[in-house]
């Protein structure tokens, strides 16, 4: 049997105990010692749930602990630097939450604490959009299929955000959510996997719906996050994508997903990650995973491989996760100087 590798939890969100918690528990010689959250009767909750034996409000005694080898950070991006640059320079590995970081000056920081490291393993929880189809989409853009990827066009639109009664949400603040907009990021995280970086971005956006009661504090909270937003990026390949992200647009005419407009064929990502595509002069038919290549849901268990075994981490690692961060930057500062920003800039 391996060495047990005892893991502790700051953090227990939504995320962290429908998935990492018990994906986590899944795994043999892997223990789950002590969670973490901001209030004990919370944290007692997630220890009683789960059967984790100890909880606490401080995470510095959990950082500290010597008997702690791995931490798993299920905070909002607020957190993600501090607890994650705290715990490498400790000596533990690091499994946290996305969005990376609050900007991408805090993303810099981490990846530096991380090649600090190198003997630990420093992991980010991926966008899963695409676990099945990313594959077969980058293949499909670098082997020549859909030829030169002219035109990205990404769809991201719900009604979320319509109903003013609907209480705040950390995603609405910013001293939580740093320079994240919405779910942007996911979206990406994947176009980056599929395409190459993103050389330069041109956005505007507003917030229709102004303020909503915080429940913490019962109080109404000001919001000055997008709720509609528009983004012209260009690519390092010179692939043009348009993002059109929206949460007050009810009923939207046709599926969220991303199309990429080829010389030699049109592909169409839809959410749920099911794949078309249409050869020139052709209809779009569905298209299948290549054989051997559609993966799924295996955060926690390619963590502890990374951890047994010293497997590199794919999905996703630092360095993936600071170009993402230095987009979305570069989206904000577009988007409140009124100009377009290079990549580079950030």
């Amino acid at each position: 049997m391996a060495d047990p590798i005892r893991i502790a939890v700051i953090g227990a969100g939504g995320n962290t105990r429908a998935r990492h918690i018990p994906g986590l528990q899944a795994i043999e010689g892997v223990e789950i010692v002590a969670v973490c959250n901001r209030s004990e009767e919370s944290g007692r909750l997630v220890a009683d749930e789960f059967g984790i034996p100890r909880t606490t409000t401080d995470p510095r005694s959990l950082l500290a602990d010597p008997n702690v080898d791995a931490i798993v950070i299920g905070t909002w991006p607020y957190r993600h630097r501090a607890y994650t640059v705290a715990a490498l320079e400790a000596g533990k590995h690091v499994l946290t939450e996305a969005r990376m970081a609050m900007d991408a000056t805090e993303a810099r920081e981490m990846l530096a604490a991380a090649r600090q490291h190198p003997h630990l393993v420093a992991q980010i929880v991926p966008s899963p959009l695409d676990f099945k189809s990313w594959r077969t989409i980058r293949r499909m853009v670098t082997d020549g299929t859909l030829g030169e990827v002219r035109e990205a066009h990404v769809n991201v639109l719900s009604g979320a955000s319509l109903d003013p009664s609907t209480p705040l949400h950390w995603r609405e603040r910013r001293d939580y959510s740093g320079t994240n907009t919405m779910t942007l990021g996911l979206y990406l995280e994947a176009v980056h996997r599929w395409l190459g970086p993103t050389q330069r971005v041109m956005a505007d956006g507003t917030t229709f719906v102004a303020s909503r009661i915080d429940p913490e504090t019962g109080r109404p909270h000001p919001i000055d996050v997008p709720d509609s937003l528009g983004v012209l990026a260009v690519m390092e390949s010179g692939t043009r994508v348009s993002y059109r992200v929206s949460a007050v647009t009810a009923a939207p005419a046709g599926p969220n997903g991303v199309s990429l407009y080829g010389s030699k064929g049109t592909l169409h990502w839809q959410a749920g990650d099911r794949m078309t595509f249409a050869p020139l002069g052709q209809q779009a038919q569905p298209l299948e995973p290549d054989a051997g290549t559609a993966g799924d849901w295996r955060v926690e268990a390619d963590f502890i491989d990374s951890i047994r075994t010293g497997a590199p981490v794919t999905l996703t690692n630092f360095e993936d996760g600071l170009l993402y961060m230095r987009v979305t930057e570069a989206i904000a500062r577009s988007r409140t100087e009124g100009r377009a920003v290079d990549v580079a800039e950030v």
